[in-house]
């Protein structure tokens, strides 16, 4: 009967305990609303980008009730994590945040916020996100849709794109505010002065200005630097590679978008043909036959190849493609 009797008492005090405990907890998660904003607010006020960590994205993401929309930034900064974009999508980030809540609209329906992959895994690995950097729009009702989460591969990573489509996703219009940036002026007035200087003392002689192959020369560069893709790079601010499950690549797998080490590539690649071009046709007019033998052969030879390689990386891109040269 004693035995019983301590049962029972045992019983009694664990469930006394299990309901405290439970309602300790349902006290903690069941945090009222005003309270919850307020929290943000203040962190909002100290930094533009709240640093959220696997605890922060439950209580203020995850949990409801939520009458605000969130913008979170999936990234790994940590140097070890070989992120090369990660750094350059987080300072245009913080442009965007930055603009927001010095603006006019800035409002608590609107937080920007960013979980590293160091301080919050769990988060990656709830939301199943194997790739760093990632936009993900939380809207204030239901869960995230398709649209909500930025196709940085498409349309890159500047704060003038991430303002668009949060627009899009919000109707919040951010007006981008920029840093000033001086380098580009200094850069013009330092090249203005060179080019001007060099004129001045050149100037009893100026027979250089009417030299065919210079203005040659220089036009092909500038047909390089245009067909290579820098304006879209300046655009839509594409990384420079791409670090996925198979190691880095330096070619883009759709024809939608580009690298900045692709440019490059396709850079060299035509000026190589370019270079084969000017050998054949230079050949022709060669008084030494055997020079001109040896200058059609390596023209003909560095034509074909490549021109092989640009057929063979737009095949890569444009998937379906049918055509090759020398390799597939």
């Amino acid at each position: 009967m004693r035995i019983l009797v301590k049962i029972a008492i045992l019983i009694a005090i664990s469930l006394c305990l299990f309901h405290h405990a439970d309602s300790q907890t349902k006290g903690r998660t069941a945090q009222p609303l005003s309270e919850k904003v307020q929290q943000l607010l203040e962190m909002n006020a100290k930094r533009p980008v709240m640093r959220f960590n696997g605890n922060r994205f439950r209580d203020f993401v995850k949990s409801v009730p939520r009458n605000y929309s969130m913008v979170i930034m999936f990234t790994a900064m940590a140097p070890a994590r070989q992120c090369v974009i990660c750094r350059h999508a987080h300072d245009e980030y913080t442009i965007v945040a930055n603009s927001y809540r010095y603006s006019q609209v800035y409002s608590n329906k609107l937080f920007f916020a960013m979980v590293d992959f160091d301080e919050g895994s769990d988060v990656f690995q709830m939301l199943r996100l194997n790739t760093a950097p990632v936009f993900i729009h939380f809207p204030a009702k239901g869960k995230p849709k398709p649209a909500d989460t930025m196709d940085i591969q498409r349309v890159g990573v500047s704060a003038e794109v991430i303002g668009k489509w949060i627009q899009e996703r919000t109707d919040v219009q951010i007006r981008i505010f920029r840093p000033p940036n001086y380098s580009a002026t200094v850069a013009i007035l330092m090249l203005t002065a060179f080019v001007g200087g060099f004129l001045y003392l050149r100037r009893n002689n100026l027979d250089f200005l009417y030299n065919k192959q210079m203005w040659g020369f220089l036009a092909v560069i500038f047909c390089f630097a245009m067909v290579s893709g820098q304006m879209w790079n300046h655009i839509r601010s594409p990384p420079f590679v791409h670090k996925g499950q198979h190691g880095i690549a330096y070619i883009h797998g759709s024809s939608q978008g580009q690298l900045v080490i692709e440019t490059y590539i396709i850079m060299f690649l035509n000026a190589m043909i370019v270079t084969g071009m000017i050998l054949l046709t230079e050949s022709g007019w060669q008084t030494d036959a055997r020079k001109g033998k040896i200058a059609a052969v390596v023209g003909l030879v560095l034509v074909a190849v490549f021109f092989s390689l640009i057929l063979s990386i737009f095949r890569s891109k444009a998937q379906g493609y049918p055509y090759s040269f020398l390799f597939k």
